[in-house]
């Protein structure tokens, strides 16, 4: 159904496959969020620095994935739309701008900003929407986000703990509220597979998204090398980190990271597997957060003295990632993949030693675990071209 109110407001059928310049545009300000969560984590690298730059990661990533959804849906050019993308846009500048001090003295700032971007994008669209269906989502959106207005807002003006406890509240009712498709109370629920973007459209800017990841990484050790020189050491470490980003890039990519567009298309719920696969970008942008950090670590003093936060950084940012990359290979193919476990299980095998080595061996054995892996994955695709398909008719590709 569409009203003459909202008559052109969607994409036509053509263009749901791909992202508009405007929205890649729009993804450029996440390379800078993500430098920032970087810098937070580095300034404060200990298990509650981690957890806080976890929370900033989800409520930055949700920001992006709700935009996206909406974006995939709407004519970018129209120029309510337009409006919509650059106030977004707008928002999560600041927004990371407060990031390296959230927990601190910008702490009201990102709250806010974060309520505005959340509150004003769902208001905005269930104005514009009106009589689709798409507008009943936005509206409880509204209300749900208003709704995490208390523990943002009483967060921002706490400090210490109580502020990370309660912005992890408000960040776990977002998410849960976003997977039950915002219920309310008297009212009918809604089926997310009524509003789903196209398959191949939320496929293409969640591999967007994992390139600026990647070029968050490339940023980091670019920059380190610049501030450090180039002296042998540094020099090797710098090339060292760049295979093991280029590894990370290679397992990406290969079946999984190229097929599950087709499975979102297929799927019996293609919106809950929409979500799902976000879900497994955030921990596998996690884990290039990590690795960006570990790589400026290694940079820093290649050679330098063990230290148990380099060494759980290296190979904890490769873990992340390799454990967001079974959970998408899974719902991609129905079916885990043993190569992937025996990654996770040598870099656990690994921390005690690498405990007491210095960073660069860190990092080449980290890199050694990812050629592994793309080894295996190779040699597999020759034997077995065809091992399993996602869901429907569709094939996983070669490459």
């Amino acid at each position: 159904m569409t009203t003459s109110g909202t008559s052109g407001v969607f994409r036509k059928l053509e263009d749901v496959a791909r992202a508009s310049l405007l929205e890649l545009f729009f993804d450029v300000v996440f390379v800078f969020a993500l430098r920032a969560l970087a810098q937070q984590l580095l300034n404060n690298l200990t298990w509650s620095g981690a957890f806080q730059a976890l929370v900033l990661l989800l409520a930055i990533g949700e920001v992006w994935s709700l935009t996206a959804r909406a974006t995939g849906q709407l004519n970018p050019r129209r120029p309510p739309i337009q409006v919509l993308v650059l106030a977004t846009m707008l928002g999560a500048l600041v927004l990371s701008a407060a990031v390296p001090e959230a927990f601190g003295k910008t702490g009201l700032i990102f709250a806010v900003t974060y309520l505005a971007i959340q509150i004003g994008r769902s208001l905005f669209l269930a104005l514009l929407l009106r009589g689709q269906e798409l507008q009943h989502v936005a509206a409880r959106a509204v209300i749900w986000h208003a709704a995490t207005a208390v523990p943002w807002l009483a967060g921002a003006v706490a400090s210490g703990t109580a502020r990370t406890a309660l912005w992890t509240l408000a960040v776990a009712v977002s998410y849960v509220a976003r997977w039950f498709n915002y219920p309310l109370p008297g009212l009918r629920r809604l089926a997310g597979a009524q509003v789903p973007a196209g398959g191949e459209y939320l496929a293409d800017r969640h591999r967007s998204l994992f390139i600026i990841g990647l070029g968050e990484v490339v940023l980091a050790i670019g920059s380190s090398l610049t501030g450090r020189g180039f002296a042998t050491e540094q020099t090797v470490a710098f090339v060292v980190t760049f295979v093991i980003t280029a590894l990370i890039w290679r397992v990406y990519l290969f079946r999984a990271g190229e097929d599950f567009g087709p499975a979102i298309q297929a799927s019996a719920n293609p919106d809950r597997l929409g979500t799902l696969v976000s879900y497994t970008h955030l921990v596998m942008i996690a884990g290039l957060v990590v690795t960006s950090v570990g790589n400026e670590l290694v940079i820093d003093d290649p050679l330098g003295h063990p230290r148990a936060a380099v060494t759980v950084t290296v190979l904890g940012g490769t873990a992340l990632f390799l454990a967001g990359r079974t959970l998408l290979r899974y719902l991609v193919y129905g079916r885990l993949y043993g190569n992937f476990f025996i990654g996770l299980v040598a870099l656990a095998c690994l921390l005690p030693p690498m405990l007491h080595l210095p960073p660069l061996v860190n990092a080449i054995a980290t890199g050694t675990v990812l050629t592994g892996i793309a080894i295996v994955d190779t040699i597999g695709v020759r034997r077995h071209p065809w091992p399993i398909s996602p869901p429907g008719p569709h094939r996983p590709s070669n490459t």
